[in-house]
């Protein structure tokens, strides 16, 4: 099936139209991050105009990387935007990290035609966040409509919201998207002066054990914080290497390219923090983190050379000690790792909605849910009377 072209049909009574474009380069940038990014929420990196149209513009994502951008638009008098929802056309379920390869195979075996799917999401990045952006509930509401009436307009499969917000996914299990749960593992700030402070709050073995590691990791190495304008071409000489070396053992592929990270940089360089190992005077790993106001986001790690526990350190450690520098509430180091559990980082849900256009798939679809929600709860459970706290402090 050809992909989905753009659509320019009205949805809500008027003057409030809805329309798909086929990319940020067809958005204002002080009209999109004014509603994406409101001066009453959360600062959240990646849904700025800068970092979402530098994907497209590097290529990272677009036609031929599988990502057909379609993002709806609502604009009221005098052409305002009003409220948003970035949408793209996916062939695959690559660089999502919430994953229904399973669902894509069961769909296909039963002789139905999964992909193209429809997917709101931020290409490659789980990170918890808004999804929807209008103030109106009825608008988000609309919005949240017209993106299931396009899905079977366009032949699609369904229409999938990846890590929304508690309050976007509330809106969307309202509007009948199926609720799906995960857990990711996320540091918290309990007002901590410094490291030590949070060591405080573990068991004493545990407390001795993260002291030896970092020692042991922190032995012969150098270790700088680059953000801003201390950050140079070297610097993302080196980390790129880093990157595609980790990318290429670990995936298979690395989705981004050396002129995404040359666009951010040029971009947003105070919204990064790039933590980088020296050893011997020659950088052998970095770790790509981003500054939200209220967290930091660890992205991407990688290393040229062998050390013991740099991984940890520069990653989970380090990651602790930016946040505590700079009065952060949160680590946020990405999908997975249960190692991250032993460095006090604690299981939180994090959720998926989906919209299902074929009934009997749906039913299929939900049933199996519903044993996932619970299996993924207990595991958090468990998981979490596991974690390093003293029993004093683990609520």
């Amino acid at each position: 099936m050809a992909p989905p072209p753009a659509d320019d049909g009205e949805t809500g009574p008027p003057p409030i139209s809805v329309q798909a474009v086929e990319g940020f380069d067809q958005v204002s940038r002080e009209d999109w991050d004014a509603l994406a990014n409101p001066a009453d929420a959360e600062f959240d990196p990646f849904l700025s105009w800068d970092f979402l149209e530098a994907l497209e513009a590097s290529g990272c994502v677009g036609e031929d990387a599988g990502w057909l951008p379609r993002h709806l638009i609502a604009t009221g008098p005098s052409n305002k935007l009003v409220g948003a929802l970035p949408l793209y056309a996916k062939t695959h379920s690559m660089g999502e990290y919430v994953f229904d390869h399973a669902w894509a195979n069961a769909y296909e075996r039963a002789g139905g035609q999964y992909y193209p799917k429809l997917l709101t999401a931020v290409p490659f990045t789980p990170v918890t966040g808004r999804r929807i952006f209008a103030e109106s509930p009825s608008l988000r509401h609309a919005l949240a409509q017209t993106a299931c009436e396009l899905t079977e307009r366009w032949g699609c499969s369904g229409w999938h919201v990846n890590f929304p917000d508690a309050d976007t996914a509330a809106a969307l299990n309202a509007a009948g998207l199926l609720d799906r749960v995960d857990r990711q593992f996320i540091w918290s700030n309990r007002g901590y002066g410094n490291y030590d402070a949070f060591l405080a709050d573990l068991s004493s073995r545990k407390r001795k054990a993260l002291r030896k590691e970092r020692a042991t990791a922190q032995d012969g190495i150098e270790i700088e914080h680059l953000s801003g304008d201390a950050l140079r071409p070297e610097h993302w000489d080196v980390f790129y290497a880093c990157y595609q070396e980790t990318g290429s053992r670990k995936w298979g592929y690395p989705y981004l390219n050396r002129v995404f990270f040359d666009l951010i940089h040029q971009r947003m360089p105070d919204r990064i923090l790039l933590v980088m190992a020296k050893k011997e005077g020659r950088y052998i790993a970095a770790a790509l983190n981003f500054i939200g106001s209220h967290a930091l986001y660890g992205r991407y790690w990688g290393k040229l050379d062998d050390h013991p526990y740099l991984h940890f350190e520069l990653c989970y450690h380090q990651a602790i000690d930016a946040a505590i520098a700079r009065g952060l509430d949160r680590v946020e180091a990405g999908a997975q790792g249960d190692h991250k559990l032993a460095r006090g980082y604690r299981p939180q849900e994090v959720r998926s909605a989906h919209f299902i256009a074929d009934p009997g798939f749906r039913d299929a679809v939900d049933q199996y849910l519903d044993q996932e929600r619970a299996a993924v709860r207990t595991e958090i459970r468990l998981q979490d009377a596991e974690s390093p706290f003293r029993r004093d402090q683990a609520s």
